[in-house]
């Protein structure tokens, strides 16, 4: 790799978690060890249920995570947009791919090998504890959709949803007129757990309210107070 390409790639690792928290020599000790690939549009980086020997950080372009029930239902999980680290739930679990990934446009990506990914990350105290607080949140989001699940209607989960995608502390609620990354109605349905028809009566119903606004697959959050009364926030 170029050393330009591998000075670019080194800043942006020591700026996302995990190795925000190492000063840099973390991600300089690891870009080394792997290499960048243009991944075309509609190109999968990886299958749910391989092996995983390598972790991937987006540079540029935009990534879809999803997986699949044993019934073949499709599960939404992510847009990724931003540079970050993806598959390491393998390396760090040495275990198979729990997802599958597509590039939804040309992405830029670096590859690298898992284990020393995960040694990278055990190098230092303070980056493997960002990696454990990281685990613990995903633990306790999927507890989270759980208990949405039992106790918040259709409307309230799609309601939180909307938030959760502009920002992931519901402490702290966004402002008006934040734009909620691009996602498409099934997609948004299968992250609330709800059919794609009964999802889009109620994205319809927050329109007609003025709620959300729609251009595209993109909505703009117009009344975040309103919605997070929906989501008994």
């Amino acid at each position: 790799m170029p050393d330009k390409e591998l000075k670019l790639v080194e800043a942006e690792m020591a700026k996302r978690p995990p190795f925000s928290a190492g000063k840099g020599a973390p991600a300089r000790a690891l870009v080394g060890t792997g290499h960048l690939r243009v991944y075309r549009k509609g190109t999968y980086l990886c299958h749910q249920g391989e092996e995983a020997p390598d972790v991937f950080f987006l540079l540029t372009g935009r990534l879809e995570v999803s997986s699949s029930s044993p019934s073949g239902t499709r599960m939404f999980h992510a847009t990724v947009d931003e540079p970050q680290f993806v598959g390491e739930l393998g390396a760090l679990g040495d275990i198979a791919r729990t997802a599958s990934v597509l590039a939804l446009v040309d992405s830029t990506v670096w590859v690298g090998p898992a284990d020393a990914f995960v040694q990278a990350v055990a190098a230092e105290p303070n980056v493997s504890r960002l990696m454990i607080r990281a685990l613990a949140r995903q633990v306790q989001a999927g507890q989270a959709f759980v208990d949405d699940l039992l106790f918040l209607d259709l409307k309230g989960r799609v309601a939180k949803r909307l938030l959760q995608m502009v920002t992931p502390d519901l402490d702290t609620l966004p402002p008006d007129g934040s734009q909620v990354p691009e996602v498409t109605q099934a997609d948004l349905a299968s992250l609330c757990g709800g059919s794609r028809e009964n999802v889009a009566r109620i994205l319809k119903d927050l329109e007609r309210r003025e709620v959300i606004l729609r251009v595209g697959h993109r909505y703009t959050l117009r009344k975040v107070a309103t919605l997070a009364k929906i989501a008994d926030l």
